[in-house]
């Protein structure tokens, strides 16, 4: 039998209007690597576990960190859902905080059994390029690799930061998969400003069409 997925020849596939089509690469590590090293840290910062966050502060490290680069699956999960997430003992959420303020999310989920999924992992702009990333990356890594793990993944997309990539290629994860992600532009249906994400084209319905 034919292993191409049918639903995704070859070839250019359209897009509907008000959607938004991201490729997403698949990473992963098998064991834990050699510590990369890091900037000395800038004084005042430091990582905390963020337990049983607030919904709404959680959500607005998560839109000043994620809405340049289209995150919003946070955004627009049902309070529930993501309560029911973030209260889960399988689940840990940290912060990078610059004194009291919050500049970094790191959430590590590890609710299928022997790995590990990097969840989230960003800096707001402003601490992007300090070596804050760094710092962040290998408290990840670390933590991750405290816990009886045979593997470490996460997934990145090219609407993220540029250098995402190959940042967690140096921190030591390898590809091992792309996939299509195909949704709803949440800038139009008022999730996130019109004006978040500047790079991803905004393609609107035509009226009547």
């Amino acid at each position: 039998m034919d292993s191409v997925n049918p639903l995704l020849p070859d070839g250019y596939s359209a897009v509907p209007a008000g959607k938004i089509a991201n490729v997403v690469t698949c990473l992963e590590m098998l064991e834990k690597p050699a510590t990369k090293r890091a900037r000395p840290a800038e004084s005042g910062l430091s990582i905390e576990r963020w337990d049983h966050p607030d919904l709404g502060e959680y959500r607005a490290l998560f839109r000043a960190i994620g809405e340049e680069w289209m995150w919003f699956s946070r955004l627009v999960m049902p309070d529930e859902k993501l309560h029911a997430i973030l209260t889960d003992p399988d689940v840990h959420v940290y912060t990078l905080m610059d004194g009291a303020r919050r500049i970094g999310l790191l959430e590590l989920d590890f609710r299928k059994a022997d790995e590990c999924e990097l969840a989230y992992f960003g800096l707001v702009s402003d601490a992007i390029g300090q070596g804050a990333g760094r710092m962040l990356m290998n408290a990840a890594i670390d933590k991750a690799w405290e816990k009886p793990i045979k593997r470490f993944w996460v997934h990145t997309c090219h609407f993220d930061h540029p250098g995402a990539l190959s940042f967690y290629q140096r921190s030591g994860f390898r590809p091992y998969a792309f996939m299509v992600e195909v949704t709803d532009d949440p800038r139009l249906t008022g999730q996130m400003g019109r004006d978040a994400a500047r790079h991803v084209p905004l393609i609107e319905p035509r009226q009547g069409a």
